[in-house]
């Protein structure tokens, strides 16, 4: 397991209540998850606000990203990397949603192709979800 005061001083994050909980929720889940998903396992501890806000200062930080869930949700996931490169978050593998219990995993062993869009395009976010039944519900 990863020690979350190690990740929050890796990216020069104060260590505070609010984060080390959710962090660490994040860590010991391994999926991706909604705000509304988070204060319900948190059972409540911190108001929507509060953790809306701490996701923002880790999905800025490059502690976590932003997952589409295929039903116009955002979730968010731990990286399991580093996923700051030049100060640009990025992440380049697939995510899958479960059709039966609504987990959204990512799939860190299916890497996305490089694409090259016509001139004037500019990428800030890929997103690529897969839907289905995850292995747990089969």
């Amino acid at each position: 397991m990863a020690d979350v005061g190690n990740l929050l001083k890796k990216k020069s994050l104060r260590k505070t209540v609010t984060r080390s909980k959710i962090l660490e929720l994040m860590v010991d889940e391994s999926i991706a998850m909604s705000e509304r998903e988070i204060g319900e396992k948190l059972d409540g501890s911190f108001d929507r606000v509060t953790i809306y806000r701490t996701l923002h200062t880790f999905l800025n930080n490059g502690l976590v990203h932003k997952v589409l869930d295929g039903n116009g949700g955002t979730k968010y996931a731990l990286c399991q990397h580093d996923c700051e490169e030049n100060g640009k978050h990025h992440h380049d593998h697939v995510h899958f949603s479960c059709q039966v219990c609504k987990q959204t995993h990512c799939i860190e062993q299916v890497q996305l192709p490089s694409m090259n869009l016509p001139d004037g395009f500019q990428v800030k976010e890929v997103n690529v979800l897969f839907e289905g039944i995850c292995p747990n519900c089969k």
